[in-house]
């Protein structure tokens, strides 16, 4: 690439033409005068003499000399070999172009920068939270998963009738195993071996401490068996075995079994029953599911008590009864109608 060649300088101001403006035509004064005269005569036939009109004629002739002429121009004078700068002639070089361009790139991503350094700052913070967050819930789970949060103690809540060392014994392999990993279906299969057991859930209480707590079946009776008599409850499981009746449970006399309807009424019934009568119930019998019977102290006082339906309001209107009317004095409760009670 070069330079352009400089243009060649104008010409002399001396050649130049001064442009004349050209004088209007010389008029007589005399034949302006009698051109109005003229005018005059054959103006206006009413005979009124209108002013005469005297043309002025003021020539102006632009010459040389006169004010509106040009000033003479500095003749224009070719730069020197000396003046010209040393690398006029030298071609540009690749390099000079590519320090250019990256001197553009530089400046532009200096703007860039400069114009998108709130949002940079923004996305930073943002970028950093999310990693704290990232670090906190790994290091939360690393410690929660390692020795540090092992079971060493196991505690048995609930427990009445069941042995809580027999318990803590039968889940004795859980011990040492991290909180979060504790095999819920090795203690189920622990807890199986218990029918006293109805339901359990599990606890974990950092950072060594696993809680099991038990919801015992309630039994309702003594049913005969040729094992002898078994405690069961009101969905008929068994929860043990003896060879005579065991005191404080009365006998369950029901026909079909404890998989009969007539089982399921007398399972309501009992359960239903407060406190204070169901110390005194000894014996309960049904055939059917309406007519269920309990048998109350040792006078033999009988309830009749019929379906399970109404059993909360039936249980109520005989323990009304009872207080006024004692077993002992009794011989029938029939609560079978809890609004008609009929008492003999």
């Amino acid at each position: 690439m070069r330079r352009p060649t400089p243009l060649p300088p104008p010409a002399d101001a001396s050649d130049e033409v001064v442009a004349e403006r050209v004088p209007p035509p010389e008029v007589d004064a005399e034949t302006v005068v009698a051109g109005a005269d003229i005018e005059v005569a054959g103006s206006d036939a009413s005979g009124l003499e209108p002013e005469p009109q005297i043309a002025q004629v003021i020539p102006l002739i632009f010459t040389e000399s006169s004010a509106m002429q040009r000033p003479a121009e500095v003749p224009w004078a070719e730069p020197t070999a000396e003046e010209l700068p040393a690398d006029q002639d030298a071609p540009v070089r690749l390099r000079e172009v590519w320090a250019a361009s990256r001197a553009r790139r530089k400046a532009l991503r200096a703007e860039v920068r400069r114009f998108t350094g709130r949002q940079r700052r923004r996305r930073a913070v943002w970028i950093g939270a999310a990693a704290s967050l990232v670090l906190l819930v790994l290091a939360t789970l690393g410690a929660a998963y390692s020795p540090l949060f092992g079971v060493e103690q196991i505690r048995i809540v609930g427990a009445d009738q069941l042995d809580t060392l027999a318990v803590e014994a039968a889940l004795a392999d859980q011990l040492g195993t991290p909180l979060p990993l504790v095999d819920e279906s090795a203690v189920k299969a622990a807890l199986v071996a218990f029918p006293l057991v109805e339901s359990y859930s599990l606890e974990a209480r950092p950072p060594h401490e696993l809680v099991v707590r038990i919801v015992e079946r309630t039994p309702i009776g003594l049913v005969q068996t040729r094992a002898g008599y078994t405690l069961v409850d009101a969905a008929g499981v068994a929860l043990s075995t003896s060879e005579s009746p065991t005191a404080g449970y009365p006998v369950v006399s029901v026909d079909g079994g404890t998989g009969s309807r007539a089982f399921e009424a007398v399972g309501q019934v009992m359960r239903s029953l407060p406190d204070s009568i169901l110390v005194q119930v000894t014996a309960v019998s049904a055939t059917t599911p309406d007519d269920v019977t309990l048998t109350l102290g040792a006078a033999n006082a009988q309830v009749v008590w019929g379906s399970a339906e109404d059993s909360a309001l039936k249980a109520v209107v005989l323990e009304t009864t009872m207080v006024a009317r004692p077993p002992a004095s009794v011989l029938v409760y029939d609560v079978s109608s809890p609004h008609a009670i009929v008492v003999r």
